[in-house]
């Protein structure tokens, strides 16, 4: 672990202002602008439960879940829980497809059964099926409307689920089609779930295009990034219209000469997923509640900063890309308000837009959907500074450290054995 956290700082050397965020949110009181503990005694059993089994079973959203206010808390952990189960009887290899297209269309009536429990997955996240009774106890204590809206969204991923187990995805509207059922509807199941709550106004429930908009932008991000560990299990999610424009079979990417053929097709699915930004940022725009914008736009700030990240990038095809962990805590600690919002998505798509290279077929495409993003957000398509958004030094006060006190501070963090957690 402190090998690991000081790699982080290693790795955040070049940029000072992410050492900063790292030490604040480990140190300063930056986690818990975000991240609220919860007070585990007053919880049934079950629920603690449900909590444990979804810090075990997410990284990336078990945190942002935990800091919603109390109403929405305990609905989106069981939500969440939920559709994990469900995914991961999709994911399950082992499963028969005889024995696996009944149990995806018929998964959301065992949220009524309180014995039912799956013990023959072996995928990694099999608790969530044998334990599923203690969830799905949870979720009967829910209040009605949030149980008819869970039990409504698990039935439509489960029967959408069924389309594509034998079936690969061919044409681009099939792609939309797929992360709409793997995504698409999570967003639209939220939406409802936040003005069910009390906590975001009702016509906020009414957004389905703008909800499934956030949930294809999302789940497309993770499938361009994911291509390497996807292929390699033999799982593929890339549209055939568009790569078999460059190849003859989807793993021929991971050969180094084909890496321009690679990065083009990549390219081309990157500006496709970039068409859903205005509408990210149009969604975000009506939302009211704190913990919900928290928890709504994190993930979206991440998506894009990883976008950027592997636009052009050919490492997508021989390795794990990912944004540094000190970018992470910047987006984490920024992503408070639709000002900030718009000003970080700028910034990424500034960088998108000065990697664009003439010869790359989808190069006037994906100017035109950048530059309409750049302008949605307020700023100015021809001023191509990269001027970074994140104005840490200024928001928190803190005083002008000069790099090598942040590094003497670094030392710090590796003597005391501290580890930065997102």
């Amino acid at each position: 672990f402190l090998r690991s956290g000081a790699m982080e700082f290693i790795k955040s050397a070049a940029h000072p202002l992410e050492i900063w965020a790292l030490l604040k949110y480990s140190f300063g009181g930056g986690k818990e602008v975000i991240i609220t503990n919860l007070d585990y005694s007053l919880m049934s059993s079950d629920m603690k439960r449900c909590y444990e089994l979804l810090n075990q079973t997410s990284r990336s959203f078990a945190a942002v879940i935990q800091a919603l206010d109390d109403e929405l808390r305990p609905a989106i952990c069981i939500f969440y829980l939920v559709l994990r189960a469900l995914d991961t009887v999709e994911d399950d290899m082992t499963i028969q497809h005889d024995a696996k297209v009944p149990l995806l269309q018929d998964f959301h009536t065992h949220l009524y059964e309180p014995e039912w429990r799956y013990m023959h997955s072996k995928e990694k996240d099999k608790t969530v099926l044998e334990e599923f009774p203690t969830i799905s106890a949870e979720f009967r204590k829910l209040k009605p409307q949030f149980q008819e809206i869970i039990s409504e969204i698990t039935m439509k991923m489960g029967s959408g689920m069924t389309v594509f187990l034998t079936e690969e995805v061919k044409t681009m509207d099939e792609w939309d089609e797929y992360c709409h059922y793997a995504a698409g509807l999570v967003g639209i199941g939220l939406t409802k779930l936040f003005a069910a709550s009390g906590l975001e106004k009702p016509e906020v429930g009414e957004m389905h295009q703008l909800a499934n908009s956030m949930g294809l932008f999302l789940q497309k991000t993770n499938i361009i990034r994911d291509y390497l560990e996807d292929n390699l299990q033999r799982r593929e999610f890339w549209p055939r219209e568009v790569w078999s424009k460059f190849a003859l079979e989807l793993k021929e990417f991971q050969d180094p000469e084909k890496n321009e053929s690679a990065v083009y097709c990549m390219n081309i699915l990157i500006t496709n997923a970039l068409k859903h930004v205005t509408d990210v940022i149009q969604f975000m725009s009506s939302i009211t509640n704190q913990t919900v914008f928290n928890f709504c736009a994190i993930p979206q700030t991440m998506a894009i900063a990883t976008l950027a990240l592997c636009y052009n990038n050919k490492d997508v095809f021989n390795g794990v890309v990912k944004i540094r962990k000190g970018e992470a805590v910047q987006l984490i600690m920024q992503s408070t308000n639709i000002d900030n919002v718009r000003q970080i998505v700028a910034y990424y798509s500034k960088q998108i837009l000065l990697k664009i290279d003439r010869k790359d077929p989808s190069s006037e495409e994906t100017r035109h959907i950048v530059q309409h993003i750049i302008i949605t957000c307020g700023e100015n398509i021809h001023d191509n500074s990269l001027v970074s958004p994140y104005s840490l030094l200024q928001q928190y006060k803190a005083p002008l450290l000069s790099t090598a006190a942040l590094i003497a501070l670094s030392y710090v963090y590796w003597y005391t054995g501290q580890v930065v957690s997102v």
